[in-house]
């Protein structure tokens, strides 16, 4: 008895594995290139991805420094691989210009000129990252003796588009700080009864002296001003962490943000105490701003009091324009109004104004429409509703402009579009009174993006262009006055075009449009064609309480009608304030298919049905609608299940469910809570929500508020009852301060020590996603053998 025991909590020694070879060719297909547009829209830079890097990249380890992870060495963020091979294309048309850059660098950042003739590269190459300069033509070069700061460094064009500022490594930056072979004392953390709790715990904060040490090393850059056609470098002030470094429009003032020490184990950088300081081009304080304290008492889901957002107006010279909240930063606190936005001009010294006072808190820090108009939207929390104001700055009239929910996709007015000052600053794109907008143009039969004018002053609406039905087309930016699109079908690889506007027409469903022509820019070639056998589409249903759903259906290659597949069920739980949102559709059935990572779509090519992006709403008050997660997660599965049984595709008792991180939660719950699975697979999920005692997802309420709701969604204490088989995987260095490596150890342990049939994967030096080759292809392996043989019942 004692050795079937210990046999049976044995852990199991598994080297890496790969997924069959049809799975594979896929996964490692070419990936299409990342594209950077210009200003003008005149030319492209195409930069082909690293997919997936070794993992023997991964064991090299990282620093886990006040919020982020960055590599050893470089101090570039740990994970991003960046992209080869950059080239330039013409929109007009023309062959493809390669960049001669060396084959070991990899670029991680493109700024271009705003006249879209020039164009800077961040490079890592081995240990260090530089800058390389290049132009339309084809030139491109290195800036020598020039290593860029990358953990707070950025690279940008002065407002005079011939000079650029860098966050450099400062002259004389010695090695990193080598770590104490003891520790020099215990971790120690204390409260002095502070109430404001936001949950950061683990997201790589810095934990020791040391840690404090290398984030000086990493953190701190000088300040530089490069003229690449004179090869010059001319620093500005003296070496210090800054979080951002902005020119005004005129050039003459540069806006620095300053971290100031000592550094907090508590919060991420983004929280610590900070000076906001006007200096002169010549890099002389002129005035401060403010000076920001440690903001680690925020209130949960609230924002720090003070100054925040602060930004050049992008259509003066010199002046400044920031927010403060006036409810303490508490979005629970009872206020007439939450923000204030905030003025102040050159020179400086006299006392900012006060410009208009919003009645909620204010999204983000606005665009400019003209010299002295401001677009700016502010959040209604309980409604889950956003206003949009034209805000004259000049007399602090508010003009409404228009508002909606925030869950709402089918009447979205989308985003407004930019375009480029001739000093690098960007502000609304206009025709007359009107501003380009561009959205999902979600509905029923799913996407078709398209680009608007909307009027300033009416409100009235013209459409320019529309994805056509059969296709999926987005706006991507302007070329002069024509359009670029990307236009794909689930036959015809994404590829970008040169659009001309001509005159209004009534298109085929009756809604007015412009007509187009259109010339091909790129030609990329399909990389996956046994992809284009799958067939998808979107169907509708309802709960059983009337609430609107819809998943989208993927049958495997060669399928027959008629034929019951076993079948995945792939879906993320979202929080809604009504049903109507809640059942609009979202995404697009003309999709060109790609997979990647460690996705449910490969099963696929095993010969399943993919119920992929299954409707799992949860409708209700945002302040309690977490009462009926469970509930309302039993009904969306069972209207979802029983559509699939209806249509003729899925055998129900051949149904699979998968989910990761808030949809790990869900597959754990409704295996606990329901039968209608034979078998689930849950990635880096959180299990127990006791251990988030101050809030999670659009939860508000703590643990101590709410505490018979938190047990009710947290699936390790109804272990017990998941009688169908889980897989269980997870990073095994999870950031995410939700969905620690340790949820999943506990609740694996929980549902096998209650008998239950389970499996633990814990992939070394992973994160909440997964990137490296052998993760990737492990996890396919994985989850195939898992559903093969709990599922589908032909694995071994």
């Amino acid at each position: 008895m004692l050795a079937v025991l210990l046999l049976s909590l044995s852990a199991l020694a598994t080297d890496w594995q790969q997924p069959p070879a049809e799975v594979m060719d896929v996964l490692h297909a070419p990936s299409l290139p990342w594209t950077y547009t210009a200003p003008s829209g005149a030319h492209m830079l195409l930069i082909d991805p690293v997919s997936y890097p070794p993992l023997a990249d991964y064991a090299a380890g990282w620093h886990e420094l006040a919020g982020r992870r960055i590599k050893p060495g470089s101090g570039v963020s740990f994970g991003r691989y960046g992209g080869t091979s950059p080239r330039v294309i013409p929109v007009s048309g023309g062959e493809e210009i390669p960049l001669a850059l060396p084959t070991d660098a990899r670029v991680h950042g493109v700024a271009w000129t705003a006249d879209g003739e020039r164009f800077a590269l961040t490079v890592e190459r081995g240990t260090d990252v530089g800058i390389w300069v290049g132009s339309v033509a084809g030139e491109l070069r290195e800036l020598e003796d020039l290593r860029v700061a990358p953990m707070t460094g950025s690279v940008s064009w002065l407002p005079d588009q011939q000079r650029l500022m860098v966050r450099a490594v400062p002259e004389g930056r010695g090695a990193e700080p080598v770590a104490p072979a003891m520790p020099t004392g215990p971790k120690v953390l204390e409260g002095d009864g502070a109430t404001a709790r936001s949950t950061y715990e683990s997201r790589n904060l810095l934990k020791t002296a040391h840690d404090d040490a290398l984030f000086d090393h990493h953190a701190t850059s000088q300040l530089v001003i490069v003229d690449p056609a004179k090869d010059k470098q001319t620093p500005l002030g003296e070496p210090g962490v800054y979080a951002s470094a902005s020119w005004s429009p005129s050039g003459k003032y540069l806006l620095v943000e300053r971290l100031v020490g000592p550094w907090s184990h508590a919060v991420p950088a983004w929280r610590f105490a900070h000076e906001v300081e006007v200096w002169s081009k010549k890099g002389k304080k002129v005035a401060t701003v403010a000076s920001l304290p440690l903001a680690d008492e925020v209130p949960v889901r609230g924002v720090p009091e003070g100054v925040r957002s602060v930004s050049w107006q992008a259509t003066a010279p010199n002046t400044l324009f920031w927010t403060e909240a006036l409810d303490g930063g508490d979005p629970m606190a009872e206020a007439e109004h939450r923000d204030r936005l905030m003025k102040q001009e050159a020179p400086f010294t006299g006392e900012p104004t006060e410009v208009w006072r919003a009645a909620h808190r204010l999204w983000s820090g606005g665009r400019w429409l003209d010299e002295d108009t401001l677009m700016l939207t502010e959040r209604e929390r309980m409604r889950r509703w956003r206003y949009t104001w034209l805000v004259d700055t000049t007399t602090g009239e508010a003009r409404p402009w228009f508002d909606q929910s925030e869950d709402e996709r089918y009447a979205s007015p989308g985003s407004p579009q930019l375009t480029r000052l001739p000093n690098g600053k960007s502000v609304l794109r206009r025709e007359g009174d009107s501003v380009y907008f561009s959205g999902s143009g979600a509905s029923d039969e799913g996407d078709r993006p398209f680009l608007d004018l909307r009027s300033t002053t009416s409100g009235e609406v013209e459409r320019l262009f529309r994805a056509d039905a059969d296709k999926y087309e987005r706006f991507v930016a302007f070329s002069g006055d024509d359009l670029i699109i990307q236009s794909e079908s689930p036959t015809e690889v994404p590829n970008y075009h040169r659009v001309t506007l001509g005159d209004t027409i009534e298109a085929e469903d009756g809604e007015a449009t412009r007509a187009h022509t259109r010339a091909p820019v790129t030609a990329f070639e399909d990389p996956a064609p046994q992809l284009r056998q799958i067939e998808k589409r979107i169907v509708r249903y309802e709960r059983e309480d009337g609430v609107p759903l819809s998943f989208y259906l993927y049958l495997p290659p060669g399928y027959e009608e008629g034929e019951t597949l076993p079948t995945v069920l792939y879906a993320y739980p979202l929080e809604y304030s009504d049903a109507a949102t809640a059942g609009q559709v979202a995404g697009s059935s003309k999709r060109f298919e790609r997979m990647g990572g460690a996705s449910h779509m490969f099963f696929l090519l095993q010969g399943y049905a993919v119920l992929h992006r299954t409707a799992m709403p949860m409708v209700g008050d945002p302040e309690t609608v977490y009462d009926t997660f469970v509930e309302q997660l039993v009904d969306d599965a069972e209207a979802a299940v029983a559509k699939a049984v209806e249509i003729g595709v899925a055998d129900p008792e051949r149904i699979g469910v998968i989910g990761h991180s808030h949809g790990g939660l869900m597959v754990a719950n409704l295996l606990a809570h329901t039968d209608l699975f034979a078998a689930g697979i849950a990635r880096s999920g959180s299990y127990n929500k006791t251990n988030q005692p101050f809030g999670y997802q659009s939860e508000r309420r703590s643990l101590f508020e709410a505490r018979d709701q938190y047990i009710a969604v947290s699936p390790t204490f109804f272990a017990d009852q998941v009688n169908e088989p889980v897989l269980v995987i997870h990073g095994g260095a999870d950031s995410n301060p939700g969905t620690l490596t340790p949820q999943s150890e506990v609740f694996f342990e929980a549902v096998r020590g209650s008998g239950g049939t389970a499996r633990l994967v814990l992939l070394p030096f992973e994160d909440h996603g997964y990137r490296a080759k052998e993760s990737i292809e492990h996890v396919l392996w994985e989850q195939l053998r898992w559903f093969d043989t709990h599922v589908k019942g032909t694995g071994d």
